[in-house]
């Protein structure tokens, strides 16, 4: 599933094309993904105009004119295409591009327009038009923690989220209510830049470590977002391109092979906890 750096690489992305733009020529192709769209979708999109192109977690936020935010969660194989820019708008309805494209429409912007589609062969990701107003209460992002890479996260947010828990420091990461967006790949590697066990239970984590993973988490988002991501199966970015921070993983997804530290003569392994893969090396991240 795309993570964080995924997700904001695709916002990147879309960002330039969608902000200040009129949508027009919307289409909806199916009733539903993971869930069913909104009623009147494509109608209530219709010639609205973008304000600007954000970011919650793993969701991204388009708010619009009429006073409503656009949502999407790209699930495991949702993307966003670009199909090239076009001066004017289309004569004819946005035509569909691929068999799994769900919604097309057109972003008009300083006098051009752009074709954008969603594809989603899985059906995972969803879409959602919510009232700007009462998004922070809305099911999808009421009680989330704070964003990995904004000013309210920090040590505190890690201490005060970790404080008296027994269940390991790992599957505590992942507890959006403590910190939103981090997932399964990136705190591996944040673990193992941060020489941090992920069999150690939360709450036994000092201080001064918690302060030095802090800084790692930001540092290893930040790495992968300026790699274009990690293109692992089915993530590809707006323009159709790759990530290549796959390349770069210290631990993630290499059972078997050496540690990459200096000086390390240990072997990386692959545990499960919480039902997801978790690899690190015995020999760095000692409890």
């Amino acid at each position: 599933m795309p993570e964080l750096p995924e997700v904001e690489t695709v916002r990147r992305g879309l960002q330039p094309v969608l902000t200040g733009a009129r949508l027009t020529h919307v289409r909806q192709n199916r009733p539903d993904l993971r869930f069913l769209f909104p009623d009147r979708f494509a109608h209530r999109l219709s010639g609205a105009v973008v304000e600007r192109v954000d970011r919650r977690a793993k969701y991204l936020l388009m708010p619009l004119s009429t006073g409503e935010t656009w949502v999407t969660h790209l699930g495991m194989t949702g993307r966003f295409t670009l199909d090239g820019t076009l001066l004017g708008e289309f004569e004819e309805p946005a035509p569909i591009a691929g068999k799994h494209e769900h919604v097309s429409l057109c972003a008009l912007r300083d006098g051009a327009a752009t074709r954008i589609g969603f594809a989603d062969a899985r059906r995972f990701g969803f879409m959602g038009l919510i009232d700007t107003a009462a998004l922070d209460d809305h099911p999808w992002f009421k009680g989330l923690g704070p964003e990995p890479l904004g000013n309210a996260f920090s040590a505190q947010t890690l201490i005060d989220g970790f404080a008296g828990r027994k269940q390991n420091v790992k599957v505590s990461l992942l507890d959006q209510r403590i910190v939103a967006g981090l997932g399964n790949i990136y705190v591996c590697e944040a673990l193992y830049r941060a020489r941090i066990s992920p069999l150690i239970a939360a709450g036994a984590v000092s201080r001064s470590r918690l302060e030095r993973l802090t800084g790692v988490i930001r540092d290893v988002l930040n790495d992968a977002i300026e790699a274009g991501g990690s293109t692992l199966r089915d993530f590809a970015n707006a323009e159709g391109g790759q990530g290549y921070f796959q390349h770069r993983f210290d631990v993630y997804g290499r059972e078997g092979e050496p540690c990459r530290g200096e000086g390390c003569t240990g072997v990386v392994r692959r545990i499960v906890q919480g039902g997801r893969s978790t690899f690190y090396c015995p020999s760095c991240q000692r409890r």
